[in-house]
């Protein structure tokens, strides 16, 4: 089965945040009281209750004209997940269509995939949930969507084509050939996504550096974030068939121990 992904072009963003709209109504997500804090920015990040955002920056473009640059943000369902490798019951998941799932029932509120992100998107809040007092919120991908043949709520609502969905070599090749127009204008144009964190499944169309969209250029998984799986869950394993076999070897002493004794007799 082909993987999925949403391409997203800032160059064709206009920031009417229909896609945060969308978001909250298809997953039922309660709007956020904000307050004016010198920025057009709105509502100000990720929380439990807002998934995606629109992020603002501004850039003087040429001839000194200044330019808007909008980003749409949210999970970006990396193929090497630092909060799945972190996540110690398997709340977080690869679907086989490519993104990080999340089965909220199987959360603790530990919070370790919140460390283990190197785009900050997990979220830790929310109302009491399973007689847990806290979950983790992020974007799903539209699970319920995507998985029944519709595009992601998103994707679905975007009026000027900056979020698409499809498979996603195809959208790989369309992002590359939208870069290759674009260095006309701006030569730091480039694909991001492609093979950050061995590919994201939100790819973007970037007319400048990643970091004037507020993207890390080379993000990496803390290695302290996911220690206990790469380390100490391995010896935990280690520990728990050593003590397995002890055991063994201690009921076959015992019980020859026995034999020997009936013998004698």
């Amino acid at each position: 089965m082909a993987e999925k992904a949403m391409l997203l072009d800032p160059t064709r963003c206009t920031a009417c945040r229909g896609c945060v709209v969308a978001c909250k109504a298809w997953n039922e997500r309660e709007a956020e009281k904000t307050t004016n804090r010198g920025s057009y920015e709105n509502p100000p990040g990720l929380s439990p209750n807002t998934w995606t955002t629109v992020r603002f920056a501004e850039k003087e473009g040429p001839n000194g004209v200044p330019r808007w640059l909008f980003t749409v943000y949210r999970c970006m369902h990396c193929t090497d997940a630092g909060c799945v490798k972190a996540c110690p019951t398997g709340a977080l998941y690869h679907h086989e269509l490519g993104f990080v799932g999340i089965q909220r029932d199987r959360c603790i509120g530990c919070g370790y995939c919140v460390s283990a992100c190197p785009f900050g998107v997990p979220q830790v809040g929310g109302v009491p949930f399973a007689g847990v007092k806290e979950k983790v919120y992020k974007c799903h991908f539209c699970q319920d969507r995507v998985t029944n043949g519709l595009e992601p709520a998103c994707a679905k609502t975007c009026p000027s084509g900056a979020i698409r969905f499809g498979d996603r070599e195809a959208l790989l090749n369309e992002a590359r050939a939208r870069v290759e127009k674009l260095r006309a204008r701006y030569p730091g144009a480039r694909v991001y996504g492609d093979r950050e964190l061995k590919g994201l499944h939100m790819v973007y169309v970037l007319d400048d550096a990643p970091k004037v969209y507020g993207l890390p250029e080379n993000p990496q998984i803390p290695v302290a974030s996911t220690l206990w799986q790469d380390l100490l869950q391995p010896l935990g394993y280690v520990a728990v068939g050593v003590t397995a076999v002890g055991l063994l070897l201690n009921y076959l002493v015992a019980r020859a121990r026995t034999i020997r004794e009936r013998e004698r007799r």
